[in-house]
């Protein structure tokens, strides 16, 4: 059966020599993320080249998304490397300490005593550490320790619920978009957006630096709950973090939340990923827990585009195998999708020639049941179109055009292919898409296909025509 929800892969040092992302890639990963939090720009660079190489090599479509670090709100470095906080201790974040102990601690981010006062609870190292804010003194945090343990160098820190206000987009980050636009990623990930218009700032960066990616915000603060409208009409796609979220809303919110980022980010015809810990005990373990299968399985039903891989992928000692076990939990997941398309449609206005013809071959591919629906696409947004419901029906997606290839790598139920355009005439290149479906054993003759496609031929956004074709015939 062909897996319709997309797999994300982050590389690292366990996934980045020539034969384990050889084997990654050919056990089903659809994107590569880089995360820019670690490496230089040429280690960037060199992978993004080794992943279109080796996926050339393995014959499949593979996109790569750049992953921005985003303001670095952190502790600092403790002689020693990590001290052990025992609840009901005095401890400060200190701006101007050096070199902490288990006393005080300095901070990445020294604008932080500024933006919290006394009352505020203070989240490290994923919420592991917990710290009431007694008072502010000047560049010092006072705090209580609520929940104590082990904090080592560098770990985070978030505000319950929300509301630091430390800026989207850092220096680095502005030359990072430099370095994302040379390797001409597919997909540019924006980290801590609160608004529309932080994303609209990477978008100008981004056409300033000749880069083309797709921008996929992810929400992972608070406030980005409470703008999650205009982010969407700001971006391309989503991200539901769910780590630093948790951390700021409270896990028990989370799992609604995920649920209605996905709903919504559909219905506005915008891409999601569900990421965060969905396989984490395969970083030391070959097969994943009970529970990790229904995370990934649930994402699935919710409609997420992709599941994505973080450390089980880029430090884990079974980075293929955790592919393998995610492409099989997606896969059986799918069965039980739930199609409710009827309902769908009549809660949608359709106001472009284009995205009506693609709503009219998704209702038709439905309702004659066809073997296939194949968009003839120039810029890859009929797929995108046809692919926000759920119908069961496989999207096989034909363009002449590389980026956008690699761009509908991510879209749920889409499997892209490359065509030669090499003819005006409309017939002539329906046949030739025919013979190209044919050629990959996904359909045969007599089989009942449904065709998209734009006149004049060649003119991204032109897609005008619905045809229903009977193979061979």
């Amino acid at each position: 059966m062909q897996r319709s929800t997309k797999i994300v892969a982050t590389l690292g040092p366990a996934s980045s020599d020539r034969d384990t992302l050889e084997r990654v890639i050919a056990a089903g990963v659809d994107v590569v993320r880089l995360n820019f939090s670690h490496g230089s720009a040429a280690d960037h660079e060199a992978r993004a080249a080794l992943v279109r190489e080796v996926a050339a090599a393995v014959g499949r479509t593979v996109g790569i998304m750049c992953d921005l670090q985003g303001p670095k709100i952190r502790v600092g470095r403790f002689d020693g490397n990590r001290v052990t906080l025992d609840a009901g201790a005095a401890f400060v974040l200190d701006a101007e300490c050096t070199l902490g102990d288990v006393t005080r601690v300095g901070l990445d981010y020294p604008e932080l005593p500024q933006d919290v006062k006394a009352g505020d609870v203070l989240l490290l190292d994923d919420g592991r550490i917990v710290l009431d804010v007694a008072r502010v003194d000047g560049p010092r945090i006072h705090t209580i320790v609520r929940h104590g343990g082990e904090l080592s160098n560098n770990k985070g820190i978030n505000r319950q619920g929300g509301g630091l206000s430390a800026p989207a987009l850092t220096a680095k980050d502005m030359e990072d978009i430099r370095t994302a636009a040379r390797i001409e990623a597919d997909f540019l990930a924006v980290s801590f957006p609160k608004s529309g218009a932080d994303m609209y700032m990477a978008r100008e960066l981004q056409r300033a630096a000749g880069g083309k990616a797709l921008l996929i915000a992810k929400v992972e603060r608070a406030e980005a709950i409470g703008a999650l409208d205009e982010i969407l009409e700001s971006a391309d796609g989503i991200m539901v973090a769910r780590g630093d979220l948790a951390v700021e809303v409270g896990d028990a919110a989370v799992p609604a939340l995920q649920k209605k980022m996905i709903r919504l980010a559909r219905e506005k015809n915008r891409l999601t990923i569900t990421a965060t810990q969905m396989m984490e005990s395969m970083i030391g373990s070959p097969v994943p827990t009970r529970a990790e299968v229904s995370d990934v399985a649930n994402a699935v039903l919710d409609g997420t585009d992709a599941v994505m891989l973080s450390a089980e992928t880029a430090a884990g000692r079974y980075p293929v195998q955790t592919v393998e076990a995610m492409s099989r939990i997606c896969i059986e997941a799918e069965k039980s999708a739930d199609l409710a398309l009827d309902r769908q449609f009549l809660d949608r206005v359709f106001t472009r020639v284009d995205q009506s013809i693609a709503m009219a071959a998704l209702f038709t591919a439905v309702h004659l049941k066809v073997k296939c629906i194949a968009a003839l696409t120039q810029s890859g947004s009929t797929a995108l179109w046809i692919s926000r419901l759920n119908c069961g029906v496989p999207i096989y997606a034909l363009t002449p055009e590389p980026r956008s290839l690699a761009r509908m790598s991510l879209y749920r139920d889409v499997t892209p292919f490359v065509i030669d355009y090499v003819t005006t005439d409309r017939d002539q290149l329906l046949r030739e898409a025919e013979a190209k479906l044919k050629q990959h054993g996904l359909v045969a003759d007599g089989d009942l296909i449904v065709v998209t496609i734009g006149e004049p031929i060649g003119k991204s956004g032109g897609t005008n025509t619905m045809k229903i074709v009977r193979v061979g015939t």
